[in-house]
């Protein structure tokens, strides 16, 4: 890839990243002109940008959004809900090309993405609903075809799954399946022009036209959580017959069409559908004559057939229900979010960071040359106890200077929060959509900075963290009102630094955590023996929400209870070398707060034998090394244990999980280091503990990425030290 690629990349990924930002500003405060000003000019400069590296699908496909939002700006037509959904849609768009920009080097055709774009604009532009001229012309052609129907409509539905729908759980046809006043369904393909062989089993590639006699109310609130695009239409009641002379002149008109079929027969056709057509024009029926035209325009040859049977079924109509314009209960979420969702791929460093570690290259370079000369010293027989004093202090300034060399390198790697912060305000919005609540969140210490790799591995967790409160902790607006809350649910997101530690709060201000209901789920669940839950205190109790596939959670939901949410969280920060804990308040809310390392490329690891090698622990994960009395450790069938301040601790060989020859035990004592990993506390048996060391990790590349290893680092003999994941290797 070329520089000049590169800068576009960099350039662009913080373009979106501000536009996202001011989309939705511009939907919390309607009419925010410094909002709608500077989204406008992040999409005309994606645009400007994308025309100098001649990418022309992304400049139609941003100029596009483009319009919307200057007609915004110029106050000609007002920003909605639904343009500045499309403009985030045209985002993630830009956001997968950046991507496979990255990857390739060079800007990709995308002309099919950018036609998809540019139609979704023009269908908000149409009707200010997305394909409703497809569902339009549907419900034409099954009025036309099933007169029977037309009485008992009273709503009909579109629906566009997410193409990922499977993997979220969502089962598109079940949301039909319980409605007991459904009457017509039609699943169309979104893409009909596919290989049967491209096709992604998968992917739903699907579009879903139904018809029910439930009312649209009933029908918003069955499909508020469905994962994709919802389109209704509210069906009006009958409205009466076609005038009889109407009906008179389509009968006369159909018995033409079934005359004899000699040489005139398609002239005769022909102005057969064009009177049909007026007739229909006069009686207000706009749409059926549009369908008729449609049968005459496209019908192959002298087959007619079709336009006899739409004839045939008009004619003896009592009334034709028109679809009037429905309300969408949500725009529901898109999949993952903004281009930063991969990581950030480029570092601006601060000139100053530069500089300091220009003056410490200099330094080392003085510290060489002293060093040299105490070499020469030495070979030339100098003054031993002098030259051991010159080494021992030279030696310590080594030291200091190494350790200012790791700040110096590590703050080149820092990132300020708002990377990761400025990318949830976006899914936080469409979970308050998809779930019919009112939430908003607030972002506080989004300039805290921390180490790259930790700054990553956030988003994840976050995003967990955020689905619960929204989904368990935040009340519907009514409920809210009903407690005497404000009907708009608060998140509040916090960062801050704590000596070397990154501190990452998590606060909701809804119903908090039911301990007494908590204990009861997860006592009937298992999740320990009732004896054991009922002597928690609160705090240990609240605990179980980390434990593996526990949910109080009634119904499974597009964000959560499936029992892997805080589960998740806690792997994830433990990986990380932090921890996780929360608080809450019946009624008031809860707070979760991970506490991380500032960096995860230094690390303090304690040395072990195992099989004869040298092995490290992270030692945040070890909480004390014991001698076990064998006679103390117990087998449990194939498995051993023993017990340490009263409670049961499992016991692992350390060699033996990880397939090293296993010395055999000759001492009566186990050398055991006690260690925690995602809340559970385990024994590993080791032949020896060694010394505790700072070291810089190299994380594992190419065919070794998938040992459970933590990183490596060398040894001042210059062994390689390799630094295990107890997570990866125990769990």
């Amino acid at each position: 890839m070329n520089e000049f690629m590169e800068q576009f990349l960099i350039e662009a990924r913080e373009l979106v990243e501000q536009a996202n930002t001011d989309l939705l500003a511009m939907e919390e405060r309607p009419g925010d002109a410094d909002a709608i000003d500077g989204a406008f000019r992040a999409f005309h400069t994606l645009k400007g940008a994308a025309g100098i590296i001649e990418f022309p699908a992304m400049e139609r496909a941003v100029h596009a959004a483009e319009e919307v939002l200057s007609k915004a700006r110029s106050g000609a037509e007002p920003a909605t809900q639904l343009s500045i959904s499309r403009c985030l849609s045209c985002l993630d768009q830009v956001a997968r090309w950046l991507d496979m920009m990255e990857e390739t080097g060079v800007a990709p055709d995308g002309a099919e993405a950018a036609d998809a774009v540019v139609a979704l604009f023009a269908s908000y532009a149409d009707d200010d609903r997305p394909a409703a001229s497809r569902l339009d012309a549907w419900l034409r052609d099954l009025w036309l075809k099933s007169p029977t129907m037309r009485a008992q409509a009273r709503c009909a539905v579109l629906y566009s799954p997410d193409p990922d729908c499977f993997f979220e759980g969502e089962d598109p046809l079940a949301r039909f399946e319980s409605d007991g006043n459904l009457l017509a369904i039609d699943l169309v393909p979104r893409d009909a022009a596919r290989i049967v062989g491209d096709i992604n089993p998968f992917t739903c590639n699907l579009l879903i036209f139904a018809v029910t006699a439930s009312s649209m109310q009933t029908v918003a609130a069955r499909l508020r959580t469905a994962i994709g695009e919802v389109d209704l239409h509210e069906l009006s009641p009958p409205v009466g017959e076609l005038p009889r002379m109407a009906r008179d002149l389509l009968a006369a008109q159909i018995d033409i069409l079934r005359g004899a079929r000699d040489d005139g027969f398609v002239g005769r056709a022909g102005s057969v559908a064009r009177l049909a057509v007026n007739v229909l024009h006069a009686a207000g029926r706009d749409g059926d004559a549009h369908v008729i035209a449609d049968l005459a325009r496209n019908a192959p040859g002298d087959d007619y057939r079709s336009l006899l049977e739409a004839l045939e079924n008009l004619a003896t109509l009592e009334n034709i229900p028109s679809s009037g314009p429905g309300t969408l209960p949500h725009e529901a979420p898109q999949s993952p979010l903004s281009p930063q969702d991969q990581g950030a791929r480029s570092l601006r460093v601060d000139v100053e960071r530069i500089e300091a570690l220009v003056r410490l290259a200099g330094e080392f370079t003085v510290l060489k040359n002293a060093v040299g000369h105490t070499a020469r010293l030495a070979e030339r027989g100098g003054d031993l106890r002098g030259v051991s004093a010159l080494l021992k202090d030279q030696h310590g300034r080594l030291g200091r200077m190494v350790e200012d060399l790791q700040h110096a390198v590590l703050s080149m790697r820092v990132l300020p929060l708002r990377h990761v912060f400025h990318r949830l305000p976006r899914p936080v919005r469409d979970m308050g959509n998809a779930l019919g609540k009112s939430i908003r969140l607030d972002i506080e210490g989004d300039e805290t900075e921390a180490d790259k790799a930790v700054a990553e591995a956030l988003f994840e967790p976050i995003l967990h963290v955020l689905r619960n409160a929204a989904d368990h902790g935040i009340e519907s607006p009514e409920g809210r009102i009903a407690a005497g809350k404000p009907a708009t649910g608060v998140i509040s997101l916090r960062a801050w630094r704590n000596g070397d530690h990154l501190i990452v709060e998590v606060a909701d201000d809804g119903r908090g955590i039911d301990v007494a209901r908590l204990r009861i789920v997860a006592a009937e669940r298992g999740v320990a023996p009732a004896a054991t839950i009922a002597a928690m205190d609160d705090a240990q109790a609240i605990e179980l929400i980390f434990v593996p596939g526990f949910s109080t959670a009634a119904n499974i939901t597009g964000y959560s209870g499936r029992g892997v949410g805080m589960d998740a969280v806690r792997v994830a920060v433990e990986r990380l070398g932090g921890r996780a804990g929360v608080e809450s308040r019946l009624g008031h809310g809860s707070t979760v707060r991970l506490t991380l390392p500032f960096t995860v490329m230094k690390a303090q690891v304690m040395t072990v034998e195992a099989g004869g090698q040298i092995l490290g622990i992270p030692l945040e994960a070890v909480i004390e090394t014991v001698r076990v009395p064998r006679t103390a450790i117990s087998a449990i069938g194939a498995a051993h244990a023993f017990v340490w301040r009263e409670r049961t601790v499992p016991l692992f060989n350390l060699a033996q999980a990880l397939g090293l020859e296993r010395a055999a035990p000759l001492a009566t004592e186990a050398v055991v280091a006690i260690t925690i990993a995602a809340g559970q506390v385990n024994g590993l048996e080791v032949e020896r503990v060694g010394e505790r060391i700072d070291v810089m990790l190299r994380p594992m590349e190419s065919i070794l990425s998938g040992l459970p290893c933590a990183g490596t680092t060398l040894l001042g003999d210059g062994r390689v030290l390799i630094v295990l994941d107890l997570h990866e290797l125990l769990l």
